[in-house]
């Protein structure tokens, strides 16, 4: 019997200081009261009177009777003779400057056609960036596993136009390697060298312009 009331004792003591350990963890994961910071100079600056401020010196009084103001005289400037004499010269040395007309030819020239076309294409998570060639008509060219690009034109500006650039006509897809999925589109159309920001492709995960085109 005094067996028993020992062990129901010992049961008990471990059933209380289980549930005091389960409630300290409890309590600590918990979240806790917000704390001012300590602010040593905050609390010298705020108990310290404040010093007191000058006081501005009293001005004179003002008049009475309206103080009439007299205008300065006027100034005139002298000009020499000479100085007018040089800058009518002047005037009349000074012609029109005879602007030159650009001369354009009876018929365009054509442009020239390229055999490959030059892509940049970044991928903007592992930041991997990489400058490949697309054969026009050719196989397409895979980038980072999942972009798939093929070349259908790639060109260049005759001299007489006024800009120089290089424009490609490109399909770019979207098909994971080793996934039995269909190829999802994510852009056609031409693209310019001269502006990568407006014509080329704008992915949430990757970006690719045309940098040129070559034999």
């Amino acid at each position: 019997m005094k067996t028993r009331r020992i062990l129901l004792g010992a049961a008990a003591v471990v059933g209380v200081l289980s549930a005091g350990a389960v409630t300290a963890s409890v309590l600590q994961d918990a979240p806790r009261d917000a704390r001012p910071v300590q602010d040593p100079i905050g609390d010298i600056l705020r108990t310290t009177p404040s010093v007191p401020t000058e006081s501005p010196p009293a001005g004179a009084p003002a008049p009475r009777s309206p103080v009439a103001v007299t205008p300065p005289p006027a100034i005139v400037i002298a000009e020499d003779a000479a100085v007018e004499e040089k800058a009518e010269d002047e005037i009349k040395a000074e012609r029109p400057v005879a602007t030159k007309a650009i001369e354009q030819p009876d018929t365009p020239a054509r442009r020239q056609r390229r055999k490959f076309a030059i892509i940049q294409a970044i991928d903007k998570v592992t930041a991997e960036s990489m400058k490949f060639e697309v054969e026009v008509g050719g196989r397409p060219v895979r980038f980072n596993r999942n972009l798939i690009f093929a070349a259908r034109a790639c060109e260049v500006t005759t001299p007489d136009e006024l800009t120089e650039d290089a424009i490609a006509y490109i399909d770019v897809s979207l098909q994971p390697r080793g996934r039995e999925t269909a190829p999802r589109q994510i852009f056609r159309g031409w693209m310019f060298a001269s502006s990568p920001s407006v014509s080329g492709v704008q992915n949430p995960y990757y970006d690719a312009w045309i940098v040129g085109c070559k034999n």
